[in-house]
């Protein structure tokens, strides 16, 4: 049981909001290029696949990010406990752990198109690669943006086989979302941070983070309308842009204390419901228009 529990903090599986952040553009994807009108069975089966995905290649990347962490980890509060910056898990078990998830990763990845397969695997580097950015550039976020919402063009191409401008235009929409809810998220360590010399947005924008914030998340909404009109959503889906216009610049950057801990990680997860409003949103739009 001790060592279940370890793994479960090893891979944050404890924690859901960073396997979710994961899924929802590849459900954002999915949910575009899907033709509703057909059947919804195979758009529940590859739903349920992206995030049985997002599920492993979340995990497998906290592995990778606390091995290649180790050092920073043991000297911020925050996390300083963690299984292999603590030493309870070591660095070859947990190199072990990466090779079996990302073993089973790939089973679930075999199951779509060729074209997603190869474009996914192109990916790979992008997402061990990420932990290493904040030692070179105050932009980790940015690259944590092109990672983690790769899966919206997967999600596109495992029903299309083929990239139009649409997914690649969201896409860019949803790294700015990124941007701004890790550049939240960053605040909480930013005092470790500074002291050990690790690099983010936070740190960069710290004088003035909610107007960063607020450009970042003002480009993602611009691309959200942009979507509705290019794909024709019915008028439905113009009335829920107000709804996610509210949650980002009233809920999210009103309320925001970037000197409170707390309420920068209340805000962060408070990105999975804006996640799924706009899933909604989407499938609204859709169906309606279909």
């Amino acid at each position: 049981m001790k060592q279940l529990n370890l793994f479960l903090e090893l891979t944050r599986l404890k924690k859901p909001i960073g396997y979710m952040l994961l899924f929802w553009p590849c459900l954002w994807g999915l949910t575009i290029a899907y033709d509703f009108s057909i059947s919804i069975q195979f758009f529940i089966k590859y739903a349920l696949l992206f995030f049985l995905g997002s599920i492993l290649m979340r995990s497998a990347g906290c592995v990778v990010n606390d091995i290649i962490d180790k050092n920073f980890d043991s000297k911020v509060e925050r996390t300083k406990n963690r299984p292999i910056a603590s030493g309870d898990i070591s660095i070859k078990l947990g190199l072990f752990y990466v090779l079996i998830l990302c073993g089973i990763a790939f089973i679930v990845l075999i199951q779509f198109n060729f074209f997603t397969i190869i474009l996914a695997l192109g990916s790979m580097p992008l997402a061990f690669a990420y932990p290493l950015m904040k030692r070179f550039t105050y932009w980790p976020q940015l690259f944590l943006g092109v990672t983690f919402n790769y899966g919206l063009i997967l999600g596109w191409t495992s029903i299309n086989s083929e990239i139009s401008i649409v997914p690649i235009i969201f896409y860019i929409g949803a790294i700015f979302w990124t941007l701004g809810y890790d550049t939240i998220y960053g605040f909480q360590d930013i005092k470790d941070d500074e002291i050990i010399g690790v690099k983010s947005t936070s740190i960069k924008f710290k004088k003035n983070p909610k107007f960063f914030i607020l450009l970042c998340y003002l480009v993602f909404f611009v691309i959200l309308t942009y979507l509705g009109i290019v794909m024709n959503f019915n008028k439905i889906y113009f009335g829920g842009l107000i709804l996610i216009a509210m949650h980002l610049f009233i809920f999210q950057i009103k309320n925001l204390n970037t000197n409170l801990s707390s309420n920068c990680l209340k805000i962060f997860k408070s990105n999975n419901f804006l996640g799924l409003l706009i899933f909604l949103n989407l499938l609204i739009g859709k169906i309606i228009t279909q």
